[in-house]
């Protein structure tokens, strides 16, 4: 039944660059080149890096359609509507604003003019030339250059005002679509004749989205300009570089916030009847905590993937203390839950229980699909349309507890089939309510916890941790969703082999998520595209 529903850079010092990838590399599965609209975060970590962290940025993105289980693959089928511009639009107006204040021009205009109430041509195009190549991610031509220039010249000598002709051009910048939209371009790989590869700065965008979630810096951009990207060597060099950078964090971040479905944080809400300590501040510090934690355990410590679903070890602030029903010091407190406890982890945390479930209810369903869906990579069927929920609805029902409803609604044949591979799963999540807090009993029944994954048993929310732990499905589900959310494109076919390469070494690295990003970063098959012109 399962089988059914199964979807077919400056290096840091000391810093110990993962063990290589020693097999060779399959037969290349090449990915389309790609045109993206950058995410709202992208967006923003881009233009904090170009012009510093307190940048005004006063905008709010519809999300994407999600695909193949991630939003950043939607950001390639995304266009831009028009009260999408007018975001931009307002954006860049702000922004370029700020950048020419009286506070802020002395350090982000390299120059000054000789005159601030008329045009400067060399102090104009010492600014764009700079901006325009972190913005567009490769060295403006001299054609661009010349007219970004010559819009800001003419603007200043309109309004007698050298700062807000450049931020006119500075706006105009801002809006252009070499800014808002990744698009990859490729060239001929001379030592793979019939080959296609990205061109070194479409490769120094691809690995900055990947690692970084934000657009090159100019440390990448230099190395592209130098061709390092185009030999093993130089990109082994740039890549552990990237890794070692503290914004691989930031990229951490990005990726598990989209795998996880934390965008659904935007829109939940909880009966305040039902969970008086679940507040706006627990749902923003609930998808904070699940972040520390795997940020802690991924990346500064270099951890196994597969123990962020066993660990005790996790972050409390006060708002979360309230739910967890602890008391904690202001702030972030790291915490280590007792052996025997059920807080066990990220299945145990309020990020996971609180989200998949109702307003003033849980949902072993919900709860047992998100883990089949998102953490290994199995499509659940959507209910039919003519489903009757009234038997597990029914607020007059004599059924006490979850499991006793969802027993009786297996009793459709009909909705039978999906319940059995989600239902087991969500069961054992069952002494945590709608909002994550630990119960024994459901309306005086005690709770019944057991379940199974795949035929393994086990008898509480730490039994499935540790199930999910051990399920080769895991790991596999993760290698799958990194290189997709790497290379910006669905696995529509034909990556089986390529997958099986990338498990092997996960496997053999010891599940560690660093060494996972590096042999993919570092794959012939993510630099190497199919001979096919971008399409928006």
């Amino acid at each position: 039944m399962l089988a059914g529903c199964s979807a077919k850079t400056e290096t840091s010092a000391g810093a110990k660059p993962q063990a290589a990838v020693t097999a060779p590399e399959p037969p290349i599965a090449n990915a389309p080149l790609r045109v993206r609209v950058l995410t709202q975060d992208q967006y923003f970590n881009s233009l904090a890096y170009v012009f510093g962290p307190d940048a005004r940025l006063d905008a709010r993105f519809p999300p994407f359609r999600r695909t193949d289980g991630l939003l950043a693959l939607g950001a390639g089928a995304a266009g831009v509507t028009a009260s999408g511009v007018e975001k931009f639009q307002h954006t860049a107006q702000l922004l370029a604003a700020q950048v020419v204040d009286v506070r802020h021009r002395d350090f982000l205009v390299p120059c000054k003019p000789k005159s601030t109430t008329a045009s400067d041509e060399a102090c104009a195009t010492q600014f764009i030339k700079a901006t325009g190549r972190l913005l567009y991610r490769a060295p403006m031509t001299p054609e661009k250059l010349a007219a970004t220039v010559g819009a800001a010249n003419d603007a200043a000598d309109k309004v007698h005002d050298f700062y807000r002709g450049l931020a006119f051009a500075l706006e105009g910048m801002l809006l252009d679509p070499n800014f808002i939209f990744a698009a990859e371009k490729s060239e001929p790989d001379p030592a793979n004749p019939g080959r296609q590869r990205l061109d070194p700065h479409s490769a120094a965008t691809r690995l900055s989205l990947f690692l970084w979630n934000q657009l090159p810096d100019d440390t990448l951009l230099k190395a592209a300009d130098r061709g390092d990207l185009n030999t093993k060597a130089g990109r082994m060099k740039v890549v552990d570089g990237m890794l070692a950078n503290p914004r691989v964090e930031e990229g951490t971040r990005a990726f598990f916030g989209d795998m996880l479905g934390f965008d659904d944080f935007d829109s939940l809400s909880k009966d305040p009847m039902a969970y008086a300590s679940f507040t706006g501040a627990t749902a923003i510090d609930a998808r904070e905590q699940t972040l520390r934690v795997i940020v802690d355990q991924l990346i500064k410590k270099d951890g196994d993937y597969r123990d962020l679903f066993t660990t005790r070890t996790t972050f409390l602030s006060p708002s979360l203390a309230a739910v967890y029903r602890l008391q904690t010091a202001p702030g972030w407190v790291e915490v280590n839950f007792p052996e025997g406890s059920q807080r066990a982890g990220l299945l145990s945390q309020v990020s996971f229980l609180a989200l998949h479930a109702h307003p003033a209810r849980s949902s072993p369903t919900r709860r047992g699909k998100a883990v089949r869906e998102q953490l290994l990579c199995q499509k659940v069927p959507e209910p039919p349309a003519n489903v009757d929920f009234s038997i597990v609805e029914d607020p007059k029902a004599i059924y006490h507890t979850a499991r006793e409803r969802v027993t009786a609604h297996l009793s459709n044949p009909v909705c039978a089939g999906c319940h059995k591979i989600t239902d087991p799963i969500g069961l054992a999540l069952e002494n945590f309510d709608g909002a994550g807090q630990y119960r024994d009993t459901e309306k005086g029944a005690v709770i019944d916890a057991s379940g199974t994954l795949d035929g393994k048993p086990f008898k509480d929310a730490a039994g499935l941790g540790q199930a999910l732990h051990d399920s080769p499905a895991l790991a596999s589900c993760l290698v799958r969703r990194a290189f997709s959310y790497g290379v910006g494109s669905p696995d529509t076919g034909g990556r089986d082999e390529l997958m099986a390469y990338y498990n092997k070494a996960f496997s053999a690295q010891g599940y560690k998520f660093k060494g996972l990003l590096r042999n993919i970063a570092l794959s012939d098959a993510f630099f190497t595209v199919a001979e096919k012109t971008a399409e928006k």
